[in-house]
């Protein structure tokens, strides 16, 4: 009987730090820091991509060796609330700009200062640029002046007659 009731007893013992470790682990998921999700396709692709989910698309044009370009990466693009924004509402590009295609489109787009952060629209449209550093709640704000001046522009007043 105390065999028995030892058995039961290392048992629940067992099943409850299985279900700790589990709960810890998951915890832990839901704490670790968001990011922006950067697509790793060709421009040309994630212009596509972008047409077709109906939503514009955000650039990081950065180099190696800028300074800013790697706080944008450490501090910015990991901001939680930054991240959650610029997930749901656009496509994320990055690209070095003294790489690849990165040399042409940096001349497409006349980069010159970095990091530039741009929004496009499907066609590749620059419709706004920033130049150098920013922070999280910034490049929140720097993409809803960004939407709101496109819908302002695109909403034009009745015409009297």
């Amino acid at each position: 009987m105390r065999i028995k009731l030892f058995r039961s007893a290392m048992l629940a013992g067992c099943l409850a730090l299985i279900a700790s470790a589990y709960s810890s682990r998951v915890l832990a998921q839901q704490k670790a820091p968001q990011e922006i999700k950067f697509s790793s396709k060709a421009y040309k692709e994630v212009l596509a991509t972008a047409k077709a989910a109906h939503k514009k698309v955000f650039i990081d044009a950065y180099a190696t060796w800028c300074a800013p370009c790697k706080e944008l990466r450490k501090h910015t693009f990991n901001d939680p609330k930054a991240a959650a924004y610029f997930n749901k509402n656009f496509v994320n590009f990055t690209i070095d700009v003294e790489k690849g295609e990165g040399i042409a489109l940096a001349k497409t787009w006349q980069v010159d200062g970095l990091p530039t952060l741009l929004i496009v629209d499907e066609k590749g449209q620059v419709l706004a640029n920033h130049v150098g550093f920013v922070d999280g709640d910034g490049l929140i704000q720097f993409a809803k002046e960004a939407t709101e001046n496109i819908q302002s522009k695109g909403s034009k007043p009745a015409s009297k007659r």
